[in-house]
């Protein structure tokens, strides 16, 4: 056992993980069985970037997986791509764009396994259009405690297929994934960032827009109120149509230690919102960037989640049903202005019609927020109780990837497809999150 200590990205709560590091396939199987007869219960642990405790073992013993990180095969003919659980969003990227190919789905991060992306079924700016992670997976062996290896894909296995993508990492240990990529003709994207006033003119632009581009995304001021409530920057993007396919130069900053208090308060917070609003000199710019700078702007600064301090962070997504979500984000986004605390990253975008294979993925048609929320037990506590209550009477419901606090009776009501999840879920994984919200 590695004496190392992993953590959820958030820090919060803080439950320092055992790492059980695992390198080869043929070795997981034997680990999985061996961590689980001896501490009962355990997790298969990627990349650490779950903002909860989705991500962290009941018994804090963890199958550490990044070390199988290899690729199995690909046809670039196709853009049919198989490889190891450990291997990272980035890793994919770095081989495929270059040969005329996308991940036709991503995340605001590169550095999330393809294990990761499964089990949390991820999505993007681009869910409009392509949906989640999970329509793209076109198959993935499965190791489990109790039953032979298992190949699962549509119409084989197909209900360990449907559990896992968005199981959460509780349906088995994933060894390998094979995804099918989208073509792409250069490796930058054509922008155009549009300053809108309020809610409302956030809603007109996505109506407008939306259907228009791939990606669609806004960054709204959490802080403003009254007829500013709802301001923010509108961006969309295309894949351009010829250019370079070559990958740009890392060029990253790190924050080199957890500073003893957040960076992100009350005090800072609005004047950087205010100049993060007004950085435009004109309502409508564009521009042609490339696509990690777009796709992933907060990769460039390494370990960015120190800033908010030893006591880490939490994060609120939630997603809201068309018909209710524009009175339900303003009473949300009021709360938040009122509580004077908040996040400098706080995005919305619209949610699309398009289906995910996964039992428990979070989309739903109509509107996701996400902040970020220095973590503060007391104060919280009772602005998420305040936030939940909201999302709650609008039939909407939050991520179970950012979450750290949503109570069971608010899980269960939202995700009610959890008992046939509970019915798939291997007997030697349990997480912190499945344990507080569906065993307690």
């Amino acid at each position: 056992m590695s004496a190392s200590k992993l953590q959820s990205w958030g820090h919060y709560p803080h439950a320092p993980q055992s790492s059980h590091p695992l390198s080869w396939r043929d070795a997981i199987q034997l680990e999985l069985e061996r961590v689980s007869a001896r501490f009962g219960t355990t997790l298969a642990f990627g990349n650490g970037r779950s903002y909860g405790d989705s991500c962290l073992a009941a018994t804090d013993h963890v199958l550490h997986m990044r070390g199988v990180g290899r690729f199995i095969d690909a046809d670039w003919t196709a853009g049919v791509l198989r490889a190891e659980a450990g291997v990272t969003l980035g890793d994919v990227l770095a081989l495929s764009v270059p040969r005329g190919w996308m991940l036709p789905v991503t995340p605001g991060t590169q550095f999330v396994t393809l294990a990761g992306a499964v089990a949390n079924d991820v999505h993007g700016k681009n869910h409009h259009l392509r949906g989640t992670f999970g329509r793209h997976v076109r198959r993935f062996s499965l190791l489990r405690s109790d039953r032979a290896p298992t190949e699962c894909a549509p119409g084989e296995n197909d209900e360990l297929f449907r559990a896992t993508i968005g199981g959460l990492g509780l349906t088995g240990v994933i060894e390998w994934v094979e995804i099918q990529l989208m073509p792409v003709r250069s490796s930058r994207i054509s922008t155009t960032s549009i300053r809108f006033d309020n809610l409302d003119g956030f809603f007109a632009l996505s109506d407008e827009l939306d259907a228009q581009h791939e990606y669609a995304v806004a960054w709204v001021d959490c802080l403003a109120r009254g007829a500013a409530l709802g301001r923010g920057l509108y961006m969309c993007g295309d894949h351009a149509s010829d250019g370079d396919l070559s990958m740009p130069a890392a060029r990253v900053r790190t924050v080199p230690f957890a500073l003893p208090l957040s960076l992100i308060n009350r005090y800072t917070l609005k004047p950087f919102n205010a100049l993060y609003y007004r950085r435009q000199l004109h309502r409508t710019a564009h521009a042609q960037v490339d696509l990690i700078r777009f796709l992933y702007p907060l990769d460039s600064i390494l370990h960015w989640n120190r800033i908010y301090g030893r006591r880490g962070f939490q994060q609120h997504q939630c997603v809201l049903p068309e018909a209710a979500a524009r009175d339900a984000l303003q009473a949300i986004l009021s709360t938040i202005a009122q509580s004077g605390s908040g996040s400098f990253l706080a995005v919305l975008k619209r949610c699309g019609t398009l289906e995910s294979p996964g039992l428990l993925s979070f989309p739903m048609p109509g509107v996701s927020l996400a902040l970020d929320f220095p973590q503060h037990a007391r104060r919280n506590d009772a602005l998420f109780a305040r936030l939940d209550a909201i999302v709650g009477e609008a039939g909407g419901r939050q991520y179970p990837a950012k979450d750290a606090h949503m109570g069971g009776a608010c899980f269960r009501a939202a995700y009610p497809a959890w008992q046939q999840l509970e019915r798939n879920r291997d007997p030697a994984l349990m997480s912190r999150f499945w344990l507080r919200t569906t065993q307690q």
